[in-house]
């Protein structure tokens, strides 16, 4: 703790509805206080920007200088300026107190086949917006080295589940655009991750292109609808379920047409019991099937979502239960390993990513 400084952490997730900032104090190991957070939603302009750069960004054989795209990531740089002078005002801190912070960008396509991940968003602009050093492109390191570059936030995971003192096996399930479970056991090393599939993105994108909602507000459209099981059946039977971990998805990675014939609650419903059986396909390649799954990500707003989880996980809770900020943890995680980046320790590893051993990631750009 004698290392502790503050940082903030922003995550843009593949829902690309808003920015969370988290402002914490950190030594990057141990030590993790959450002083503030705050959350910045994207407007439907922007929301359709962000997805339109996702789809050109998809079309692209690697990332490369496009007019479109660079505007959005400027668009969006200014945006996450603007979400840590908030979260820096709610927490009653001066810029000039802060050491690092930790900048995600958004995540246009992911594509560690073909060796290479694309955020978008600049780190040097930040820096100079918020007079503040910024710790970007997280993920390229990893990649580079072999690895999905995908999921990160299992480091953050473990000195949670550390502090918290939880017994093991515990596994964390962060519900974003893509869920993605952390299987922690019993000691530092013994961590597993991987994405499970799609959570809130196909039922997003069906909301919005069918009640022109930006998502079925706590699962009550699902609620009201029946679960085709045809149509679950064929979404199951992607082969990238049964595939070994490490892997990881783009948010493009997976179709609804098989509800496509299907009314708005039966679709919804249907896609809810995707995930959540998507997720209980994730069991098979755990070493051991959790004593708890502790749930974070808008995911776990959805109650109907949560139902289905537990009727197929068992003892399936919001991380609220333990005292923490599901909403704040991913933006937190980023604070966090932008402090381990400062001082050399490793984000990513064997069991998380499949790189062939611990490193560090990240680009430091000094205000």
């Amino acid at each position: 703790m004698g290392n502790a400084a503050i940082a903030v952490g922003l995550m843009s997730g593949t829902s690309a509805d808003g920015i969370d900032a988290a402002v914490v104090e950190t030594d990057g190991a141990g030590h993790v206080r959450p002083l503030a957070f705050h959350s910045l939603g994207y407007t439907p302009d922007q929301h359709r920007r962000i997805r339109s750069a996702m789809r050109r960004a998809m079309d692209l054989p690697a990332p490369a200088d496009d007019p479109q795209i660079d505007a959005v990531a400027e668009e969006l740089t200014h945006l996450h300026a603007e979400a840590v002078n908030a979260a820096l005002a709610a927490a009653s801190v001066k810029p000039a107190e802060v050491q690092v912070v930790g900048f995600h960008g958004q995540t246009v396509a992911h594509r560690p086949e073909r060796g290479w991940t694309w955020q978008i968003g600049d780190g040097d602009l930040l820096a100079r917006l918020t007079g503040i050093d910024v710790v970007a492109d997280f993920r390229s390191h990893d990649v580079a080295g072999g690895g999905q570059g995908a999921p990160l936030a299992p480091v953050f995971h473990r000195a949670l589940a550390t502090a918290a003192r939880l017994d093991p096996p515990v596994a964390f399930l962060n519900l974003g655009g893509i869920g993605n479970v952390t299987w922690i056991g019993d000691g530092d090393e013994h961590i597993l991750a991987f994405d499970t599939g799609p959570a809130n993105a196909l039922i997003d994108d069906w909301m919005r292109t069918h009640a022109g909602q930006p998502h079925d507000a706590g699962g009550q459209t699902a609620a009201a609808g029946r679960v085709d099981d045809a149509a679950l059946r064929e979404l199951l039977a992607n082969p990238w379920f049964d595939a070994a971990p490490p892997k990881s998805l783009d948010r493009q990675s997976f179709s609804a047409d098989p509800v496509a014939g299907l009314n708005l609650a039966d679709g919804a419903a249907t896609l809810t019991a995707f995930t959540a059986a998507s997720v209980a396909r994730a069991l098979a390649h755990l070493p051991a099937p959790p004593h708890h799954w502790l749930v974070c990500g808008g995911g776990r707003h959805n109650a109907t979502l949560m139902r289905m989880l537990a009727e197929r996980l068992g003892d399936v809770r919001a991380v609220e239960a333990i005292g923490w900020n599901g909403d704040a943890i991913e933006a937190q995680a980023f604070a966090y390993m932008a402090a381990r980046h400062l001082r050399g320790l490793p984000i990513s590893f064997p069991g998380t990513t499949g790189i062939d051993r611990p490193r560090t990631g990240g680009r430091l750009f000094r205000a």
